[in-house]
C-alpha cells in the first residue's frame, strides 16, 4: 500500500478470481435422472393406490389427476404462507417490545463503487447526515472509468456530520468485481464493525444505531437491512416495491425470528470483522456473494439478525428485460452458492441450522418456480378441455385474495404506501409468474453449464434524490 495524500490510497490487488472445483457432469445429470424418477414413480403408485374405480377412463383419470394436484398445489402454498406469515408475525411483535439499547461501537461503512460518478457525492453527502456520530466512510473505485476516482478524491478527508466529523477515505484498485472491493475496504478498515452497501444505496438515518445494537449479543455475526425501492410510480416499479415488502422482507422477517436470515442484501447489511475473518472474507467464484457469504457464516455457527428499520434505498430496473436479466442474475447466483455449499444441502450432522436453510434457498429456487409454471398451464389446460373453468377462476380468486391480505398485513407493519396494495391483484398471476419462468429458464443453463456475464445496470441517480 502506498500513500498518494493523506487520505487518498492505492491498493494493488491480485486480480485473479478463483476457479471453482470440475463438476462431474455426468454423475450430476444421472443423480437427477434417478431421484426424478423415483419420485415421479412414488406419485404414480399414489395415485393408482387412491385412485377410485369411477373414474378408470382417461378423462376421468385427468380430472382426479388435477383435483389431487391442485390440492398438493394448495396445501403447499397455505403451508408456505402461513408459515411465513406467522413467524413473521412473532419476529415483529417481539421487535417492537423489546427496547434497543445505546450500543454505538466505531463502524466503518465500505462503499464500493464502479463507474458511480453520477450517485457517488449525493451518496456520500447523504451518508454523512446518519443519526450516529462514530463512524468513518471508505469508498473503494473498483478501476472505474468514468470520473468516479475524481469525484472521490474530491470528497476524502474529515466531512461536517450531523454530530461530528466524519472522515472519509479512498481507495483505489484494478477492476475486480464487488467482492474484492468489498474486501478491499474491510481489510483497510480498523472497526470491529462493518456496513457493507452498493455504490449507489442511501440509508436512512437511523439505520446504523439500529442495525448495530443486535451486535451486543456476540453470538451475531451479520445483520440484514430492508431493502425499498426509491424510483416509485411506473407499473414494473412498483411491482418490484410490493415484492420487496411482501416477497422479500416478509421472509426476512420470519427468517429473522429463527436467526437465520440467508441472504443479507447488497444494499445493506453489517457484520461482525471477527465474523468475516472466520470465513475468509468475500469470494468471487459466484453470481451472488451476498448469498454466499451468508451461507458461510451460517455454517460456522454464528447468528445472522434481521433489523426492520436499517433500511436502504435503491435503485431498481425500469425495464422488463433489465429485471430479467437481474433475475436470472440472482437465481443462477444462488444456484452455485448452494452448489458451493452442497455438503451442508446433504449432510445435517455438520450444521443442522445450516441443512434447513440450505433446503429452503433450493425450494424458492429450484422448486417453487416449476412448481408454480406447471400448476398455471397444466391446470388451464384441464379447465379448458374438461369444462372446469369455474374451478379454475375460483382457484385464481383465491390465491389473489391471499395475496390481497398479505399486501395490506405487509403494508400496514412496514408503514408502506397502500397504494401498492391493489397491485397484489396481479402480482402473483402475472408477475411473479414472469419471474418465475425467468428462474426456470436460469436454472435449466446454470444445469447446462451456459457461460454468462455479469452485466451492469444503468444507474440515473434517483436514489440520492430520496
Amino acid at each position: 500500500m502506498t500513500t498518494e495524500n493523506n487520505h487518498t490510497y492505492k491498493i494493488e490487488l491480485d486480480n485473479r478470481e478463483v476457479i471453482p472445483p470440475k463438476r462431474n457432469e455426468g454423475k450430476e445429470k444421472l443423480r437427477t435422472i434417478i431421484i426424478s424418477g423415483l419420485l415421479s414413480i412414488l406419485l404414480i403408485f399414489i395415485i393408482l393406490f387412491t385412485l377410485p374405480l369411477t373414474v378408470l377412463t382417461f378423462e376421468g383419470l385427468m380430472v382426479y389427476a388435477s383435483i389431487v394436484s391442485l390440492v398438493i398445489f394448495l396445501f403447499i402454498l397455505l403451508f408456505r404462507y402461513f408459515g411465513i406469515l406467522f413467524l413473521a408475525y412473532f419476529y415483529i411483535t417481539k421487535y417492537t417490545v423489546e427496547s434497543h439499547s445505546n450500543f454505538s461501537p466505531f463502524i466503518s461503512i465500505i462503499i464500493p463503487a464502479y463507474n458511480e460518478g453520477i450517485n457517488l457525492k449525493t451518496s456520500v453527502e447523504s451518508l454523512l447526515k446518519l443519526n450516529y456520530s462514530n463512524y468513518e466512510l471508505i469508498i473503494v473505485n473498483d478501476g472505474s472509468k468514468d470520473n468516479t476516482k475524481e469525484v472521490g478524491e474530491a470528497l476524502v478527508g474529515m466531512q461536517n456530520g450531523i454530530n461530528s466529523k466524519i472522515k472519509v477515505s479512498l481507495i483505489n484498485k484494478p477492476n475486480g468485481g464487488k467482492a474484492k472491493a468489498l474486501n478491499a475496504g474491510i481489510q483497510y478498515s480498523e472497526a470491529d464493525f462493518v456496513v457493507c452497501m452498493d455504490g449507489d444505496s442511501v440509508l436512512t438515518p437511523d439505520t446504523l444505531k439500529n442495525a448495530v445494537s443486535h451486535f451486543e449479543d456476540p453470538n451475531v455475526g451479520a445483520v440484514a437491512g430492508n431493502v425499498k425501492i426509491a424510483n416509485r410510480n411506473k407499473w414494473l416499479t412498483d411491482l418490484q416495491a410490493l415484492e420487496y415488502v411482501e416477497g422479500l422482507n416478509l421472509a426476512r422477517s420470519a427468517q429473522g425470528q429463527l436467526r437465520m436470515v440467508n441472504i443479507i442484501p447488497g444494499p445493506i447489511g453489517m457484520f461482525r470483522k471477527e465474523a468475516l475473518k472466520d470465513v475468509g472474507f468475500y469470494a468471487s467464484d459466484t453470481f451472488a456473494e451476498d448469498a454466499d457469504l451468508t451461507l458461510k457464516i451460517l455454517a460456522v455457527g454464528w447468528k445472522v439478525n434481521y433489523e426492520p428499520n436499517a433500511q436502504a434505498l435503491t435503485e431498481a430496473p425500469v425495464k422488463l428485460h433489465q429485471l430479467l436479466k437481474q433475475r436470472y442474475r440472482w437465481t443462477r447466483g444462488i444456484l452455485q452458492a448452494i452448489r458451493k455449499h452442497k455438503k451442508h444441502l446433504i449432510n445435517p450432522t455438520l450444521n443442522f441450522n445450516n441443512t434447513i436453510v440450505l433446503w429452503g434457498m433450493l425450494y424458492e429456487a429450484l422448486i417453487w418456480p416449476a412448481m408454480n409454471i406447471f400448476a398455471n398451464i397444466f391446470f388451464i389446460a384441464v379447465a379448458l378441455l374438461n369444462g372446469m373453468s369455474s374451478l379454475i377462476f375460483y382457484w385464481w380468486v383465491s390465491i389473489a385474495l391471499l395475496d390481497f391480505m398479505s399486501a395490506v398485513y405487509c403494508i400496514a407493519v412496514e408503514k408502506e404506501e397502500f397504494r401498492l396494495v391493489p397491485w397484489a391483484l396481479v402480482y402473483r398471476m402475472v408477475f411473479v409468474l414472469v419471474i418465475d419462468i425467468t428462474k426456470a429458464m436460469a436454472t435449466i443453463e446454470e444445469f447446462l453449464g451456459f457461460e454468462m456475464e455479469w452485466g451492469h445496470l444503468e444507474r440515473t441517480g434517483i436514489a440520492n434524490k430520496k
